[in-house]
């Protein structure tokens, strides 16, 4: 385990290691996870829940929870319940999202979606579990905040995963296979709810779990936003540019579906430069925090770089 007293301190200059800083965080999130969820009984639920929980991934939102919470002066501490909490909603949308009435994909992070591993019908229940769960693990472990505040992540976690989020998001998604006349607000639509809502909560929860004024939930909500469509816009590029070995999952299954993405409406190259604007209009939001905002700015260039 990475001792929080030695992890990598914000520099005074403006260099900044981010692979260091997120392997090390990387590594906080992953045993607080392995202890989140132990094997109980029934044992067969846990098992699946913990095979997708446990599955690997960069924990870019955990991540974004606890370095949120850092910039505006609290504690990894205070932010872990809730950034393990984000991780298991995140993980219940994987797993349903991979299902065969969703999306029907064989792999998750190169290995078998959970589906494939223990049934429709565990996998379905498994997604259940981790998303109850998450709220029962907010409420129970997170020490040293004000009432007031757990209670606003707790409103903000259900606004994000409900209907007004990624939910409704993948219904309209669900409904617009297979149409070729999908409108790039309707697009927009989509992808504000059913990704970058989840990423927007990540950023809010550790800003609320701190004491953020309001003006500061602002700019991190412009910031979330911003981030959250240019992942989006990322994903649709790296489907059409990458293969299986790369993203972990099925390579261009947005264009056997028929799905219209951003690639497909502007092509390649505005959808790159159009998410290099997104990033950014999200780093001119940090401005105000000086040389506190560098992990958030290094992670939001970090969505444009990735390949996988």
């Amino acid at each position: 385990m990475v001792a929080a007293d030695n992890l990598q301190k914000i520099p005074e200059s403006a260099e900044f290691d981010l692979l260091v800083y997120l392997k090390e965080r990387q590594k906080l999130c992953e045993v607080a996870l392995e202890k989140a969820i132990p094997m109980r009984y029934p044992e067969k639920i846990y098992e699946a829940m913990r095979y997708s929980l446990l599955a690997g991934g960069k924990r870019l939102r955990p991540i974004l929870c606890l370095a949120t919470c850092e910039l505006i002066g609290g504690t990894i501490a205070m932010a872990m319940p809730t950034a393990c909490a984000l991780e298991m909603i995140h993980t219940m949308s994987l797993i349903h999202d991979d299902l065969p009435a969703m999306d029907n994909d064989d792999y998750r992070r190169g290995k078998l979606t959970n589906h494939k591993v223990y049934g429709e019908d565990i996998a379905i229940l498994a997604g259940d579990g981790l998303l109850a769960y998450a709220f029962e693990y907010v409420v129970n472990n997170t020490q040293d905040v004000p009432l007031d505040r757990v209670l606003q992540v707790i409103a903000r976690l259900g606004c994000a995963t409900g209907a007004a989020g990624l939910v409704g998001g993948q219904v309209l998604d669900l409904e617009s296979e297979g149409k070729t006349d999908i409108s790039l607000e309707t697009l927009n639509f989509i992808h504000n709810h059913k990704t970058a809502a989840l990423l927007e909560a990540c950023v809010l929860s550790g800003g609320i779990l701190a004491g953020a004024s309001s003006d500061n939930v602002q700019r991190l909500s412009r910031y979330s936003q911003n981030i959250g469509l240019a992942f989006q816009i990322v994903d649709d590029i790296l489907d059409v540019t990458s293969t299986q070995e790369q993203l972990g999952k099925t390579a261009g299954k947005d264009q056997k579906a028929s799905k219209v993405t951003y690639p497909s409406l502007w092509g390649l190259e505005q959808s790159r430069q159009r998410a290099q604007e997104l990033i950014n209009a999200a780093c001119l939001e940090l401005e105000p925090f000086g040389e506190k905002a560098l992990p958030l700015q290094a992670i939001a260039k970090f969505i444009t770089s990735r390949n996988h």
